[in-house]
């Protein structure tokens, strides 16, 4: 029968009664550690694979379906930018962003790795913001990239008009902007709500649920909430970025993005006081 390992204490070394000090440097944790321990988790779940992946798929699959579809059949753009075909696939594609940005932390609180997470990093705040930040940088460089080269091949097969920078800023950089605020969005619905089928299906209600009933209201005493659904619906406000807006009145330009963020502004602040007083 072997002896039973009897662990050494570091304490046996020195002299009796005096503290133990450790050889590995002791610093205070900051927001960079937090920044790569999401960045580590980020990349290293089937779930980012998936949601992304067929993000992807989406805008680049629609988006040149879109051109080849136009090109074939010599239809008139009527003046309107060959990048704004990419709709489609941003729209779709936006649905994939939301659950990306639910799952980021609703699922720890589904599995209990939160309670590890904060175990490693007890300010919440940290926790919240470097998930904020990792998930949104994530997101728009993708999103650029790929708008970008999407916008390429509708130019490259679509032989109509040309279009501007602006129309270029707007349909790449803006619209990866508004993308990842939505997804941004659905990240602090995410730690409200704490459940991600929950999560998820409000946000799919956000997006579709005011273009749908604005669709079936056929009175006349309605007609002005009718018309306000339109303008404020995410896909009509995502249409503004490409120039293709449902409505001609309400937000144009970049105001899209302003509501998106003050929206998202609001919901971040909710996430903060939530994930600081409720016991996880």
């Amino acid at each position: 029968m072997s002896t039973p390992y009897q662990q050494q204490g570091y304490q046996q070394q020195g002299a009796p009664g005096t503290l133990y000090s450790s050889p590995i440097p002791v610093r205070s944790a900051h927001l960079g550690d937090a920044l790569a321990s999401e960045w580590t988790k980020i990349r290293s779940v089937r779930s980012t694979m998936w949601t992304l992946g067929v993000m992807i798929t989406l805008m680049v699959g629609i988006g040149v379906l879109s051109a080849v579809a136009v090109s074939a059949s010599d239809a008139d753009l009527d003046g309107q930018s060959v990048l704004s075909l990419g709709f489609f696939g941003v729209l779709l594609g936006s649905i994939c962003v939301m659950t990306l940005g639910v799952l980021t932390i609703a699922s720890e609180f589904g599995t209990g790795m939160i309670r590890t997470t904060l175990t490693a990093c007890p300010s919440r705040a940290r926790v919240l913001t470097a998930k904020a930040i990792v998930f949104f940088l994530l997101v728009f460089t993708l999103t650029t990239v790929i708008t970008g080269i999407v916008g390429g091949l509708q130019i490259s097969i679509v032989d109509q008009g040309s279009s501007t920078g602006e129309e270029w800023f707007r349909a790449t950089v803006g619209v990866a902007l508004y993308v990842a605020t939505l997804g941004l969005l659905s990240l602090a619905v995410g730690t409200l709500i704490r459940h991600s089928a929950g999560a998820i299906t409000i946000m799919i209600g956000v997006v579709l649920l005011p273009l749908v009933l604005a669709m079936f209201m056929f009175s006349e005493s309605l007609r002005d909430l009718q018309q306000a659904l339109f303008e404020y619906s995410i896909p009509n406000q995502i249409g503004v970025l490409y120039d293709t807006a449902v409505t001609e009145s309400g937000p144009a330009g970049w105001d899209p993005l302003w509501i998106m963020l003050g929206v998202t502004a609001v919901a971040l602040a909710g996430a903060y006081a939530s994930l600081r007083t409720r016991d996880v």
